[in-house]
């Protein structure tokens, strides 16, 4: 989609990289097939069709084998191709469990004492961008799996306990457990290989079956005539055929038994229908309960599998290879000729890839981590599919839909989603997480694309644009949030993601940069930010309401309800936020300026609107009251009430820390090529001096005669890193906190009808059932925001340089410059993965064996957010997607942010070049 030029250095040139330049411009479909199933289809609002919108208990766990998807599939270790007709994953069972391991299991949000739970140990290993060679890690109990105990005592639990983890069952007690590694490689991009590893961990002889099933994702029972598909016994082979698509062939080594069912709903089971035929849970009925008469006899339908049984002495090892072709392919009967050769030339190659991607990199360990953190992002990619105009009318060959899902049931209660019908998604894209947030979020996303950026830049631009597109993009501008409530508001980064990977991709390119994505997006932007204009500025002062704005329960109120003495608050995130968007705008209209004359004015508009915010900011509609603090030296939101008394509401949170991100260093060879920009700035300077004064200092000349442009003057900017990098506030062992450690004893309290409400340092899990879902904003660390803090920083550092120097951690009498600043976080924050002196991590917290097992304490999860104390993961436990953010941090301390300051004079020169 995005043609690339040759990388800077063609030694560097890898297989892999040859094979991304040939999925990039179109020669090859390398990144056709990949890990797009899901981790979990069931309980999601996609499949929810109910009229309460209860979408954990309308399609719970219990029905997942049974029950048909509408909107996608799921599997553990599974991939599909990109449009997910067909879809591969693996299957086992002990010979004790009641159903075969199918999918992943967890706990429903209510049925977690924090919220939803995954309650399996999976890693991702390794990835290559086009899926070349991927790696996976299950890890199967050889008992049985505890279903029952795990949601009774997740449900029991209160939550000022810690969630029950499988770990907690004893199951894996004297190492009684299979680990069982899923490898994929392609010889060509319709040409793909499975292998599955299987080692008994455990002290005794242990039975294990291996079931790697193949199916056509059911796109014929929701509609009137629809075609079928059709799989089929072809001697030791299956034959695969797609009515409109391609036709391939899928062989199981050795001779395993063959099991053909339909990917229907067993229709008799969950709704008493009588009805006869072959249904999904065919081939769990098979294997588990010896019903053979549940599985077609001749050996056709949509899903089939090939049955490995195996018995296995302690430390015993098996493997099963199987291998899904395009029927134009080469040997189809010989299929496992090359089959060991492949699969090691591809995992040979990716160490070469990865290679070139950490070259500088001395730390092992460190490498360790970040070819983790970017295999679980690549993993974490997922087919998503939601028409929501179908999903709200329903389909022609289903009943319909309950009423109460419609627009204008009643006057008080519009359905989920009615105002988004245009919103229709059929594409690959980068979740949180694929079990616990399998639906994307547009700002998790736009830091997502930060890591991907350094290994597939064309990909981050893709997923990037994709949410611009009409059937995404709401026509009055805004981005869809997530399905649970499209109409959410996500905090405004898209335009911050977009800016940084075309630095990304400009200083990997070595040229002048991906003017065209750049050019798109702004275009698009520009629409997204009028809306946040209109909508969020309730006033038109200048100062933003926008929610929670995906900081969940940091506020004393909810902040996406109305307030409950009325009233509303003018919100220091928000504000911020939009501070920051000015400037990301201004910028990348200065960089298409330098292209096109005519951007000058673009960029002098967001110019002049981020000064507009800094006035408010500063002076609330002349009032006098501004966001920022000078008793506390610290911005926080502001409580209008109804008699019009403003009042601040003092937390000390991540909110007040927003502020920080609006910062952009402007170079003297840009300023010189945009003549009519820089003339207005000095007119301004000259005319208004209200405006000019209110801005740190971006008419003064700094290092290389810079100017800078923030909302924080020097002064100001210490005062508030003075509690930035207290260790009793916000600076941890492992990053900055998202909650002041100050208000530990000392809660900010709010009083309403008598009801008092409260603020205090929770530095792990929530203990009360906050607004804003299961997450925790009052005291963890989160990687997104710290990550925004050290680039902010870093552009600081390239203004002041080194003579400006801070006291860190306050109170220790220790002055460094801002970028040392930077690096200090930056290796707190790394410091949660890597091991420590004694080896171990302080991601994997309490739990000895994930610390010194070896065959545990190497595989890292990249945890939703962590203890604000000790570093411990908590929250979504696979949640890759942002935390990936480490991926960057670890790269070679002199190049990590080298795109984000030192390639800016250099892409002007290329210009004039």
């Amino acid at each position: 989609m995005f043609p690339e030029l040759p990388v800077a250095n063609p030694t560097n040139v890898t297989a892999e990289h040859r094979r991304l330049q040939e999925a990039n411009d179109g020669t090859a479909s390398w990144k056709n097939w990949g890990p797009y199933l899901s981790d979990r289809q069931w309980g999601t609002v996609r499949e929810d069709y109910s009229p309460d919108g209860n979408a954990w208990d309308y399609f719970p766990f219990d029905h997942a084998n049974k029950r048909a998807y509408r909107w996608g599939e799921d599997g553990i270790a599974g991939v599909s191709d990109a449009g997910q007709r067909l879809c591969m994953s693996l299957a086992l069972w002990n010979g004790k469990d009641p159903i075969l391991k199918e999918r992943l299991y967890g706990v429903p949000n209510e049925g977690g004492n924090h919220g939803e739970d995954v309650k399996e140990l999976y890693y991702h290993l390794d990835a290559t961008p086009t899926h070349s060679y991927l790696k996976y890690l299950y890890k199967y109990p050889q008992a049985e799996f505890p279903y029952r105990w795990l949601a009774t005592e997740s449900k029991r639990r209160s939550r000022t306990e810690p969630e029950f983890e499988l770990l907690d069952t004893g199951l894996f007690n004297e190492n009684k457990y299979f680990d069982v590694y899923v490898e994929y490689a392609k010889a060509s991009p319709t040409d793909l290989l499975m292998r599955i590893n299987v080692i008994n961990r455990g002290p005794d002889t242990a039975e294990l079956n291996v079931i790697p099933q193949v199916w056509y994702r059911n796109t014929w029972s929701w509609t009137e005539d629809a075609l079928r598909p059709a799989i089929s016994a072809d001697g030791q082979k299956i034959r695969l055929l797609h009515f409109d698509w391609d036709e391939y062939v899928c062989h199981f080594d050795g001779t395993p038994n063959l099991l053909f069912t339909d990917n229907d709903t067993n229709q008799p089971k969950l709704y008493r229908v009588n009805k006869a035929g072959y249904f999904k849970d065919g081939i769990n009925e098979a294997v588990v309960q010896g019903n053979a008469a549940a599985v077609n006899p001749e050996r056709t339908g949509t899903k089939a599998a090939g049955h490995y049984q195996f018995t296995l002495p302690p430390g015993g090892f098996a493997s099963v290879r199987v291998r899904l072709r395009h029927t134009t392919e080469d040997n189809l009967d010989s299929p496992f000729a090359d089959f060991d050769d492949v699969m090691s030339d591809r995992a040979r190659e990716a160490d070469e890839f990865f290679a070139v991607v950490q070259d500088g990199m001395a730390d092992d360990d460190a490498k360790l981590i970040h070819r983790q953190a970017i295999a679980g992002l690549i993993w974490t990619k997922q087919y998503f599919e939601y028409d929501v105009w179908q999903w709200l009318h329903g389909d022609s060959g289903s009943p319909p839909p309950p009423r109460e899902r419609m627009r204008n049931t009643c006057e008080t209660n519009r359905g989920r989603n009615v105002d988004w019908e245009h919103l229709k998604n059929a594409d690959i894209v980068s979740m949180p997480d694929k079990w616990e947030y399998p639906w994307y979020a547009s700002w998790d996303l736009a830091f997502h694309t930060i890591p991907l950026a350094t290994v597939d830049a064309a990909f981050a631009k893709e997923q990037l644009l994709m949410f611009l597109r009409e059937s995404y993009m709401h026509p009055n501008g805004q981005l869809p949030a997530y399905e649970w409530n499209f109409g959410d508001a996500n905090p405004p980064v898209h335009a911050w993601a977009s800016w940084r990977v075309f630095q990304i991709d400009r200083e990997q390119r070595g040229d002048k940069g991906d003017i065209p994505f750049l050019e798109r997006i702004f275009h698009k932007l520009t629409i997204n930010f009028t809306w946040w204009v209109n909508r969020k500025d309730a006033n038109g002062r200048n100062v933003f309401q926008g929610g929670f704005l995906g900081l969940d329960n940091i506020g004393v109120f909810d902040r996406s309800r109305p307030l409950p003495m009325g009233g509303y608050i003018i919100q220091a995130d928000a504000t911020g936020w939009m501070a920051m968007y000015s400037l990301n705008l201004m910028r990348i209209a200065l960089e298409l300026a330098l292209h096109d004359n005519v951007y000058e004015d673009m960029a002098i508009k967001f110019f002049e609107h981020f000064l507009g915010i800094a006035r408010a900011m500063t002076d609330m509609a002349g009032k006098g009251i501004g966001l920022w603090d000078e008793q506390d030296l610290f911005y926080y939101d502001e409580l209008t009430l109804p008699d019009g008394t403003i009042q601040p509401l003092r937390v000390r949170s991540m909110v007040g820390l927003i502020p920080l991100f609006a910062v952009e260093v402007l170079e003297p060879e840009l300023l010189a090529r945009v003549p009519k920009f820089a003339s207005r700035m000095r007119w301004i300077l000259e005319n208004r001096p209200d405006l000019s004064t209110l801005v740190s200092r971006w008419f003064e000349g700094g290092r290389g005669e810079r100017r800078l442009l923030s909302l924080l003057r020097g002064h100001r900017m210490k005062k508030l890193l003075r509690r930035v990098l207290d260790e009793g506030e916000f600076l941890s062992d492992f990053g900055i906190r998202s909650l002041s450690k100050a208000h530990k004893g000392r809660p900010f309290t709010f009083e309403v009808s008598g009801e008092v409400l409260k603020v205090d340092y929770q530095p792990a899990e929530s203990t009360i059932p906050a607004f804003g879902g299961n997450s925790n904003w009052r005291g963890p660390i989160w990687f997104p925001m710290n990550y925004l803090i050290v680039e902010s920083l870093h552009k600081f550092h390239h203004y002041y340089g080194e003579d400006f120097k801070v006291e860190c951690p306050t109170g220790s009498g220790n002055f460094m410059s801002i970028l040392d600043v930077a690096k200090e976080i930056s290796s707190r924050l790394t410091r949660i993965f890597l091991k420590d002196q004694d080896g171990r991590r302080p991601v994997n917290g309490w739990y000895e064996t994930h610390q010194s097992d070896p065959h545990f304490r190497d595989h890292v999860p990249f945890y939703e957010y962590f203890h604000g104390d000790t570093g411990m993961g908590l929250g979504a436990s696979h949640q890759t997607g942002w935390t990936a953010l480490v991926a960057k941090l670890l790269l070679p301390s002199e190049s990590v942010f080298t795109d984000l300051c030192g390639s800016a004079a250099r892409a002007v020169i290329r210009c004039q070049a």
